[in-house]
């Protein structure tokens, strides 16, 4: 059962140092592993970008899915896709990000959209953003998804139609929607609908339950029910498992069995 799953490392195993995280994953019994922007910067040095790659290769697990670089996370930022002032950074990270896609077959990346900036038009934020993701798609092989996201007052995708708006104005075939059921649920979406209606355009799924952001079980969100909905809907892909656990980590994976 676990095949069909990919352990996010940069929210499970915290209490490990970052590059012991996929071997622990797998020592849980996944094969596969996913992460949010593992670098400091959004300009790593190549010795830091193999010591990463390592240690993936070291655990025997793929890396499924990588966040493009998304500012300082820690203190509130979501993104750099809509940051007047950081193209460059944006786009070297994602020149970085398709290094390590080529040498380990990564092939879903999650390019969060950017808060609203103070002073800045949301209008010439929207226009840079369809200009960031243009090259995105056009430089990364595989999935460049958006996320709605909850709790960030000045991040502007909330919805699954906020996301598919943007990839609507960008028009690329590989711009899809990264499906988080507790965002989602959070916002207020009705999420078998949205899964109904967008199966074909969603890039990713990534679970966590409500209230909590704890794993599934641990809150009302119904689990079951929206995994049938994605098979009905033909999604095929791998489902994220991005929580925060309520216990401890070797007991993070214990709903599984139930």
């Amino acid at each position: 059962m676990t095949t069909r799953y990919a352990v996010n490392c940069s929210i499970i195993f915290t209490e490990l140092p970052l590059l012991e995280r996929p071997a622990a994953a797998r020592a849980a019994g996944f094969d596969a592993v996913e992460f949010w922007w593992p670098f400091p910067t959004a300009t790593p040095s190549p010795a830091e970008v193999d010591e990463f790659v390592r240690a993936i290769e070291d655990a025997g697990v793929q890396l499924t899915g990588l966040n493009l670089p998304a500012g300082d996370m820690g203190g509130g930022d979501r993104g750099l896709v809509s940051w007047t002032g950081r193209t460059e950074e944006f786009r070297t990270g994602v020149e970085v990000t398709a290094g390590i896609a080529q040498r380990l077959g990564t092939a879903v990346f999650n390019a969060l959209y950017g808060n609203r900036l103070d002073g800045v038009d949301p209008a010439e934020q929207d226009d840079l953003a369809t200009e960031n993701l243009t090259f995105a798609a056009e430089r990364l092989d595989g999935a460049v998804v958006l996320e709605p996201l909850s709790g960030a007052e000045r991040y502007p995708l909330r919805t699954a139609a906020d996301a598919l708006a943007v990839a609507d104005r960008v028009g690329a075939p590989n711009v899809l929607l990264l499906a988080d059921v507790y965002h989602l649920t959070v916002n207020g979406d009705d999420v078998d609908r949205v899964i109904a209606e967008n199966g074909r355009r969603i890039g990713h799924v990534q679970f966590a339950d409500a209230p909590g952001r704890h794993e599934p079980g641990t809150g009302k969100i119904p689990f079951d029910q929206h995994l049938d909905a994605l098979t009905r809907a033909g999604y095929t892909g791998l489902v994220g498992l991005e929580y925060v656990p309520s216990t401890s980590s070797d007991r993070a994976f214990d709903w599984l069995s139930r």
